[in-house]
């Protein structure tokens, strides 16, 4: 195995496409390779650290960023797909001042945040499932956050976090 050779593509034979598209709010362009995912255009050209670097291969949903309001794991998702796209990241879920979200602010609230790795897709698809406007049940609203993995077992207040977040929104009397 040492002596195999890894199969590299030499920078002149690469091939690129402009993207265009909104990051956050912002109007952004950026020159990328063919093959590369979202999760690496935002990362390495944006410096969106909040897309998470997990599995790579959509099972953990720490890359989760929202597509014209749909949310997706952006490491199985090509960069050039997002031509045209609207992108949010955990970073566009705060305010114009900078000020923390509601969905934000009840993750802190309910110690929904451990070691911080899950949360910011976390937040990110429990901005759509709020944005929808619907009273989710309990297992309906769980098996809406079943594509994420929690590496430090925090679901329960991850799931009341969003819970309380819904049920602020929609004006309803949460009953503990």
């Amino acid at each position: 195995m040492a002596n195999e050779k890894v199969n590299v593509i030499p920078e002149e034979e690469r091939q690129y496409k402009l993207v265009r598209c909104t990051i956050n709010g912002k109007k952004r362009q950026t020159m990328v390779d063919v093959r590369a995912s979202l999760t690496d255009m935002l990362r390495n050209d944006y410096s969106l650290t909040s897309v998470k670097k997990g599995c790579e291969v959509g099972e953990c949903g720490a890359c989760t960023v929202l597509i014209d309001g749909e949310a997706f794991d952006s490491c199985i998702y090509l960069a050039i797909w997002a031509d045209g796209k609207e992108i949010v990241t955990l970073e566009g879920l705060a305010g114009p001042d900078g000020e923390l979200s509601d969905i934000q602010k009840a993750f802190i609230e309910e110690s929904a945040i451990q070691c911080g790795f899950c949360s910011p897709g976390f937040m990110v698809s429990a901005k759509e499932i709020l944005d929808s406007g619907v009273l989710y049940t309990d297992d309906e609203l769980k098996k809406l956050l079943s594509g994420h993995l929690c590496r430090c077992t925090g679901y329960e207040n991850i799931f009341r976090a969003v819970k309380k977040t819904m049920y602020a929104r929609l004006g309803k009397k949460l009953e503990e």
